[in-house]
């Protein structure tokens, strides 16, 4: 079954690095996929062409259509990755906005890689001490890296010791791993007493071990 990824990009220019980050981490994400034999789609969500309509959301408490199927995309993906400009040390307003807007809860669960990029590598810490507080409260599960983009990252003297494409693979690669989890189902029988008990025991062994057997 193919795997769908929705990602979230709050780049107000157009083109912007916000959405150069975000589409590396789209395309290196299906790649390690790939490698796990999982086929996986995206769906890109531009928020600059959505700012009038989460305006108005906010204002009269009901989604128009481009946002509405825009949210439905997010809250039915697979798998999420969301990129800001990190505006004021924090993440952008129309970011925060965009998430104001879907239930708290259709979130829970979902495996989230953030991205955010800056003018200087000095905002990094933003993307743990205001961006991942955000998906703990939605209750979604963001990945333990987190990948930053400074504007440095993309030009000549960008960083040698830990490069921005090694962030990138690094990122991609546990949110990969956590979409493809998601596809472990195991299938318990809820009349089936062995099954809450672990292989080779049962609700005999159970007693005859209370018993002293």
């Amino acid at each position: 079954m193919t795997r769908r990824i929705a990602v979230v990009t709050a780049g107000l220019s157009n083109p912007s690095s916000t959405r150069m980050l975000a589409d590396r981490l789209a395309a290196s994400t299906i790649a390690q996929l790939r490698e796990q034999g999982i086929e996986a789609t995206v769906d890109i969500i531009e928020l600059r062409d959505l700012a009038h309509d989460i305006t108005n959301n906010l204002l009269a408490g009901f989604a128009p259509p481009a946002l509405e199927a825009a949210i439905r995309q997010v809250v039915t993906a697979d798998g999420l990755i969301v990129v800001t400009p990190i505006f004021s040390t924090s993440y952008s307003g129309l970011f925060k906005s965009f998430f104001d807007v879907i239930d708290p809860d259709a979130l829970t669960g979902m495996p989230v890689l953030i991205g955010a990029n800056a003018g200087t590598a000095r905002h990094s810490l933003a993307i743990d001490y205001a961006i991942r507080p955000l998906f703990a409260y939605l209750h979604a599960e963001p990945v333990a890296t987190g990948v930053f983009a400074a504007s440095s990252d993309w030009g000549a003297h960008a960083d040698d010791v830990k490069p921005l494409a090694s962030r990138i693979e690094r990122g991609a690669r546990e949110l990969a791993e956590s979409i493809a989890r998601r596809d472990v189902r195991v299938e318990i029988d809820p009349f089936d007493p062995d099954a809450f008990l672990g292989e080779g025991r049962s609700f005999g062994h159970l007693l005859g071990g209370l018993a002293g057997e």
